[in-house]
């Protein structure tokens, strides 16, 4: 890590390790679709803070902002077609929050389930492991390598296999809500809910998949804005950010 990046604390982190799930579009900012540079500016500056207070980072992201294949599905694609596509928009999305990253002074590996040697290294648990032990900030790009898995499953899984304390899923709102709080006004928050209400109330943290993964290894899931600068820090000292989802 270079010299930038460290940023000498005396505050303690609550997690060690942490994977933090990004979708694609968390990458648009406004726009309509595509990569807003001053938004992944943004996120490299948030985890450079938790990076500097000793956190091992790891990430996955999403490829909705480019291309999503449950869409391309639905208007009449093969759907393990319109997958593969998805996976290969994660990897445009990675190399660019990895130019961010490096930018603001982070050393980043992006790691594919989808062997593209001349961009990225292929994922092997092992060496995901050791790049984070080494201070590297870790981003796990192409989903899990296989069609009909979402990246909120590829997110559970690479948090379980390298031994995450938690999974933080960035969204556009300040936690779990029963419903849209865009769209219903007296919507309930709920600070804190089981894995089990989640799958049985359909609330939209995750997919089920990645749910019962989280479940079924205890791993927490911490649902936060990512639009507030400042929250990856605030949840890794152990403020109250976001909803957690635990058992």
């Amino acid at each position: 890590m270079s010299s930038e990046a460290v940023v000498p604390s005396t505050q303690t982190p609550v997690y060690k390790r942490l994977l933090l799930k990004l979708s694609g579009e968390a990458l648009m900012g406004e726009q309509q679709f595509g990569v807003d540079p001053a938004v992944a500016t943004r996120i490299a500056r948030d985890v450079g803070e938790i990076q500097g207070l000793g956190v091992e980072t790891a990430i996955v992201i999403g490829g909705g902002n480019i291309f999503r294949g449950i869409a391309a599905s639905a208007s009449g694609m093969d759907r393990a077609t319109a997958d593969y596509m998805g996976m290969l928009a994660t990897i445009i999305n990675a190399l660019a929050l990895q130019d961010a990253l490096e930018k603001a002074g982070l050393q980043t590996r992006v790691l594919s389930a989808i062997e593209m040697r001349a961009v990225a290294e292929p994922y092997i648990r092992r060496r995901a492991i050791r790049h984070l032990e080494k201070g590297r900030v870790v981003i796990f790009a192409a989903g899990t390598g296989n069609p009909f898995f979402t990246t909120d499953t590829a997110g559970a899984l690479r948090a379980i296999e390298i031994g995450a304390d938690v999974i933080i899923k960035a969204t556009k709102v300040d936690g779990i809500y029963s419903a849209d709080p865009a769209k219903v006004a007296n919507a309930e928050r709920f600070a804190r809910t089981t894995y089990r209400d989640v799958l049985s109330r359909g609330l939209e943290v995750m997919d089920s998949t990645a749910i019962s993964l989280c479940m079924d290894n205890k791993l927490p899931i911490i649902v936060f804005d990512l639009t507030r600068s400042g929250n990856i820090k605030r949840i890794v000292l152990g403020e109250p950010v976001g909803s957690i989802v635990s058992a």
